[in-house]
């Protein structure tokens, strides 16, 4: 079979490269072209544009590269048809890749989707439009099979992804020796965000907690998708501050609290039963925007699939230093501490159990093979 796959971010390219792997496993014969990183490649596919090529965040952003954005899709498109593939696999990037689906499904293309839009938290009536343009759709959170089976859409919940991708990663013991760190200091976590817009909001508030922990060692981790001259400006005063990159999830096994920008990273700090805070600011205009648009209690994925604020989020004005370092200080309370272990084990329950990319691949294979007569 031939698959045509699209993930536009680093989070997409982790869970693609499982599916592919997967995917290779049932069969042998698979060819994959995709849009994607370095870790699909490495899983065999050709590789049409880098997720490093894509990352566009914001209005404002996405005004000023109006003509690329446009150039991005005539591009996707002639690279799909001169592939012909068996079906158009599309992994959670939802501005783009819904605008691929209805195109593909005029081209008269299977289309699957892994990872849903996140139209549950707002502008629900998309469904409607998914239900046309996509085939077989994949949801990775316990709510949203609900959600689209009351809109009248088949779906199939395979667990998070992200349950076995944790568990498979293999510990660096050499981590904190490479890094210069201490086993006798506690270690937090700062994540900023994988966008640049992002972590020019919030890094510069992450690092106002510096004075207030001395006895810490805090380490950036950087995005893979960005060059770590991009964080200079950042840390250059701070020359004890450690940056890392491609070394996320050690770095999440060997702290003791993180910040983490709200996202795909909170969700993998919980599962590493890592105390966090959710962190998110951007231009007030842009939040008034998205007050208006998204209709959910909570932004981080730890809080919605629990149904309640088990990690605290500090949004717009809450995020100040004020407030940054009164939370993070009762995070390293050990009565907190306890709560928060305990309630990380409630919510790895909820989640499911491993094998959610086995489980998409036989979904997609089913879907292609022929009719029985």
């Amino acid at each position: 079979m031939k698959y045509y796959c699209i993930a536009g971010e680093a989070s997409g390219d982790l869970h693609a490269s499982f599916l592919l792997s997967a995917l290779n496993a049932l069969d042998p014969q698979a060819q994959f072209r995709a849009w994607g990183g370095d870790l699909m490649q490495a899983q065999g596919a050709e590789l049409d544009k880098h997720i490093r090529e894509l990352a566009i965040m914001g209005p404002v952003e996405v005004l000023l590269k109006i003509f690329k954005i446009f150039q991005n899709f005539a591009d996707c498109k002639k690279n799909i048809l001169d592939f012909q593939p068996d079906v158009l696999i599309l992994i959670d990037y939802s501005g783009f890749n819904l605008r691929m689906a209805k195109w593909a499904k005029s081209q008269g293309l299977k289309v699957v989707y892994y990872i849903s839009p996140q139209v549950w938290a707002s502008r629900a009536g998309r469904v409607e439009k998914i239900k046309q343009y996509v085939d077989e759709m994949y949801v990775i959170l316990p709510f949203e099979e609900e959600f689209y089976r009351q809109r009248g859409m088949k779906v199939h919940y395979v667990g998070h992804p992200l349950i076995e991708v944790v568990d498979k990663h293999q510990p660096n013991p050499d981590f904190l020796a490479q890094n210069n760190l201490s086993a006798d200091q506690p270690i937090i976590a700062l994540l900023p965000g994988s966008r640049k817009q992002e972590i020019r909001s919030i890094l510069s508030l992450m690092l106002t907690v510096l004075p207030n922990f001395p006895k810490a060692q805090f380490v950036v981790a950087g995005a893979p998708s960005l060059e770590p001259e991009f964080y200079r400006n950042f840390l250059a005063p701070f020359p004890q501050v450690t940056f890392v990159q491609n070394q996320t999830y050690d770095l999440m096994a060997h702290s003791q609290a993180a910040l983490v920008t709200s996202g795909t990273a909170t969700l993998e700090a919980a599962l590493f039963e890592l105390p966090q805070l959710v962190c998110y600011k951007t231009h007030p205009i842009f939040y008034w925007i998205a007050k208006q648009i998204i209709k959910v209690p909570y932004i981080s994925l730890v809080n919605l699939i629990m149904q309640k604020e088990l990690v605290p989020e500090l949004i717009q004005n809450d995020l100040n230093p004020q407030r940054l370092k009164a939370e993070l200080q009762q995070l390293f309370e050990d009565e907190n501490r306890q709560r928060i272990a305990q309630e990380y084990k409630a919510l790895r329950n909820k989640l499911g159990q491993a094998g959610a990319p086995q489980r998409v691949a036989q979904g997609i294979l089913k879907f292609l093979a022929p009719p029985k007569n």
